[in-house]
């Protein structure tokens, strides 16, 4: 076998390995561990909602909220603005959570349509701002030398 056909072969070999591995990758079950992100529309007209666990995104609107820290547990609303889910969430929100906020919570909608969760995350900007809405003014001092 000459230099040329064995490096032919190889090519071949590796190809047919990589196809293998590309046809398994798209025949498994991977999709039974996708969660998808919804509005609160999109859940609410979609049948399938209530098997699935996913993400609901939306604002928590203002005035919904009932926290009891001592219980870990918390009752909201997400809202897109034209449809609105109340939330239970087992388990503390994280710090920056309030009314009024972005936030995205991965559960699943009861039968009850109550959507329950364990896991809220907060939507927030990179950017700080000081407390009182502006900019931190920075002051700098010369020296004399």
């Amino acid at each position: 076998m000459t230099e040329a056909m064995k490096r032919r072969l190889f090519g071949v070999a590796a190809l047919a390995v990589a196809g293998a591995a590309l046809f398994y990758v798209g025949m498994s079950d991977m999709g039974d561990d996708l969660v998808y992100y919804w509005t609160p529309s999109e859940l609410i007209a979609a049948a399938e909602a209530k098997e699935a666990t996913v993400r609901l995104g939306g604002m928590v609107k203002p005035g919904t909220l009932d926290w009891d820290r001592d219980a870990q547990q918390a009752r909201f609303t997400i809202t897109d603005g034209d449809h609105e889910v109340p939330v239970h969430c087992t388990g503390n929100p994280p710090q920056m959570f309030r009314e009024g906020i972005g936030a995205v919570v991965e559960g699943k909608l009861g039968t009850d349509g109550v959507f329950r969760t364990d896991r809220v995350m907060v939507k927030h900007s990179n950017e700080y701002e000081a407390p009182d809405g502006h900019p931190p003014e920075v002051q700098t001092t010369l020296v004399d030398e």
